[in-house]
């Protein structure tokens, strides 16, 4: 596909000339709920060339952020495990822990390896019969599915050895969280597109349907930013709340039927904790019970350290909207990216990462 009408700096103009138009002196906070959504704005300086009412807002998009800090410590414990070997995907790997990182634990002499796919490491569990491999599985929906048939194929393979800690989350019960929320005001939602292909539109209705609050999916081109961010100042102007689509090339109403029922097979709602949002019903995925011999969780009893959260870290004010990265008292000084103090520094997602590096 050819990407350049998706960087047409006349198209851009006139959209961003729309935008100044559509805003006026009103005031109008929109929250992007995509880690990659929030780098592309960054990367293309958008905040910067918004409205001076215009707010920006991050919100809980990425998935190595919103891991809480129970589940890293939960990891770590895991790698103590005699013999284990854990499998994780890169930006886990600095996320500091309680007391300490799975980056530190390896220096350390622990066994853990950055995977690019679960089936990297459905290859080193097939390579290393008599160690437990555990694979760290942590996204939302786009990345839900290739776990869910990397455990389908290590029962196919007779691989007993591999497991994976699940630490799954789905976006749209975060996103009700967010809404619900007395110290954040939003007034629409640019919803994630990589999500969508997935999910579908109809996951989201909920918050025209309870909330009154609209929301659109797009892309991650600047055009496709800057058309989803001109659709959903327009709803907002016009108070028509809907839940629009911005990224058809990408995603299609139903989404992806056939990902969502290979999840299904495999996994079950649950409830789990958030970073900065808490605890939320129903929005994590647990192993079903009958996959239960692939489930690091109920498999090794191993103890876990005491909860601490880092001093002074407001990641969780930033993964809520209730402040930007740049309100964080240790942003850009005790807390950088290569001395991280919180996850939203550390993931290449992050939204500290992504105002530390586009911050000029």
């Amino acid at each position: 596909m050819d990407f350049s009408a998706f960087r047409d700096p006349k198209l851009a103009r006139e959209l961003i000339e729309r935008i100044h138009e559509l805003v006026g002196d009103r005031t109008i906070n929109l929250m992007e709920v995509c880690g990659t959504h929030t780098v592309s704005i960054g990367r293309y300086g958008f905040r910067s060339i918004m409205p001076a009412g215009l707010k920006l807002l991050s919100g809980p998009g990425c998935p190595v952020c919103v891991t809480a800090n129970r589940d890293i410590d939960h990891a770590i414990a895991l790698a103590n495990i005699d013999g284990a070997i854990i499998t994780t995907f890169g930006d886990m790997m600095r996320v500091p822990g309680s007391s300490t990182s799975l980056a530190a634990q390896k220096a350390a002499g622990r066994d853990i390896r950055i995977v690019y796919s679960p089936l990297d490491a459905l290859d080193i569990a097939e390579q290393n019969p008599d160690r437990p491999v555990i694979f760290m599985g942590v996204g939302f929906e786009t990345t839900t599915p290739t776990i869910a048939a990397a455990i389908l194929e290590a029962e196919a393979r007779g691989l007993l050895n591999f497991s994976v800690y699940c630490a799954h989350k789905t976006t749209p019960p975060a996103l009700r969280a967010i809404a619900n929320d007395p110290e954040t005001t939003i007034d629409g939602f640019i919803l994630p597109g990589h999500v969508a292909t997935i999910t579908g539109l109809a996951p989201f209705s909920f918050l025209v349907d309870e909330f009154n609050t609209p929301g659109v999916v797009t892309g991650f081109e600047p055009v496709d930013i800057l058309q989803g961010i001109c659709m959903l100042v327009q709803i907002v102007v016009e108070d028509r709340p809907a839940i629009d689509n911005a990224y058809r090339r990408g995603v299609n109403a139903d989404g992806n039927p056939v990902a969502r029922q290979l999840v299904e097979q495999v996994f079950e709602p649950c409830d789990t904790t958030w970073r900065g949002l808490g605890p939320i019903a129903a929005s994590g995925l647990a192993i079903r019970p009958e996959f239960s011999r692939f489930d690091a969780r109920t498999r090794f009893d191993v103890p876990v350290e005491a909860t601490v959260e880092p001093r002074g870290c407001r990641c969780g004010d930033v993964l809520r909207g209730a402040i930007t990265p740049s309100d964080c008292p240790l942003f850009g000084r005790t807390c950088t990216p290569e001395h991280p103090v919180g996850p939203c520094m550390v993931s290449s997602e992050g939204s500290c990462a992504a105002y530390y590096r586009y911050r000029n």
